[in-house]
C-alpha cells in the first residue's frame, strides 16, 4: 500500500504559505475542501491533491479569474479555461492596460509640469492658451474662507456635475473689486475642465480668453499676504518694458489641501501684460 500524504492545517498552512483564515474562506467558498476530517477531533487533513489545487487556484487569480470563476471552474470538472473564457480575460486584460496607460501618461505628465513649475525662476513670461472653466462668484468674508469655498462648496459641485479636469489641473482666481477690501471680497473661482458643462446654481461654464503674454510670479505665503510679492512684480514688469492691461490671476499649485503650514502655499500670480 502507497504512502498517503496528510497534513493537518496548520502544516498545511505553513508548507504552501497561506494564512489559515485563507484557508477556511476557500472551504467556505466550496473551493478548497480538506480531503478529511476526523470525525472526533474535528482535525482537518491536507493532501497531494490538495497542494495541487491550491497551486491550480493562485495561478488562476494571477489570470485575473475571480474566485467564484475558479470554483464553476472546479465544478465542471476542469481547471483549464475554455477558449471563450480565456478570450473574455484577454479583452478584460486590455481595457485595463489601456487605462493604466492613460493613468501613466497623465502621472508622467502631472510630475513633469511639478517639476517645470520646481525649476521655474521666480518670473517668467508666458501665454496663457484659451480655455473652458467651471467657475464660481461669490462674496466672501476673507481669504480665510477661500479654502473652504474651494474644498467643501465648488469641488463636491463640480464632482456632481461630472466635471473633467485635464492634468495637470489649472485653477485661478480672479478679484472682482474695484480697490482692496480685507473683508467682502468679491473673488471668481475658476478651474479649467475639458468640456463645457451644465450651469447650476454654483457653476457655470464658460471659456477664458487666451492671454497672449504674461509675466508669471511665485508666490509662497497665505493669500492675504499678496501684496509682499507685487512691488518686487511691478517693478519687474516695469524694467522689462511691459504695461498692464488685464486682471490678475492667482494659480494655485499648492494649498490647504496638501500643505498644512500656510508659509509653504504656492500661487502663481499671472499678469496680462502688453509692451509699451
Amino acid at each position: 500500500m502507497s504512502y498517503k500524504t496528510k497534513l493537518k492545517i496548520g502544516e498545511f498552512s505553513q508548507l504552501m504559505q497561506v494564512t489559515i483564515k485563507t484557508l477556511r474562506f476557500y472551504e467556505q467558498k466550496g473551493l478548497l475542501l480538506p480531503d478529511e476530517v476526523d470525525q472526533w477531533t474535528g482535525y482537518r487533513y491536507y493532501s497531494l491533491k490538495q497542494m495541487q489545487k491550491l497551486e491550480n487556484i493562485r495561478e488562476l487569480q494571477k489570470l485575473g479569474f475571480s474566485l467564484d470563476e475558479i470554483k464553476d471552474l472546479f465544478d465542471d470538472d476542469t481547471h483549464i479555461p475554455s477558449e471563450s473564457q480565456l478570450s473574455e480575460k484577454i479583452d478584460e486584460t486590455e481595457k485595463m492596460l489601456n487605462k493604466l496607460i492613460i493613468r501613466r501618461d497623465k502621472l508622467l505628465l502631472w510630475k513633469n509640469s511639478r517639476k517645470e513649475i520646481n525649476q521655474m525662476e521666480k518670473f517668467s513670461i508666458q501665454s496663457l492658451p484659451e480655455i473652458i472653466v467651471a467657475s464660481h462668484r461669490e462674496i466672501i468674508p476673507n481669504y480665510e474662507a477661500l479654502g473652504n469655498l474651494c474644498c467643501n462648496i465648488i469641488g463636491p459641485e463640480m464632482q456632481h456635475l461630472g466635471c473633467k479636469c485635464p492634468v495637470p489641473g489649472y485653477c485661478f482666481t480672479i478679484e472682482h473689486n474695484k480697490e482692496y477690501q480685507p473683508t467682502n471680497i468679491d473673488i471668481e473661482y475658476c478651474e479649467q475642465v475639458e468640456e463645457m458643462g451644465q450651469d447650476s446654481s454654483i457653476i457655470q461654464f464658460k471659456k477664458i480668453s487666451a492671454v497672449k503674454t504674461a509675466i508669471c510670479m511665485k508666490h509662497y505665503g497665505p493669500y492675504d499676504q499678496f501684496y509682499k510679492s507685487y512691488t518686487e512684480l511691478f517693478k519687474y514688469i516695469e524694467e522689462q518694458g511691459y504695461e498692464i492691461v488685464g486682471s490678475p490671476r492667482y494659480s494655485y499649485v499648492d494649498g490647504i489641501w496638501n500643505q498644512e503650514n500656510p508659509d509653504k502655499w504656492l500661487t502663481i500670480i499671472q499678469v496680462p501684460v502688453e509692451k509699451k
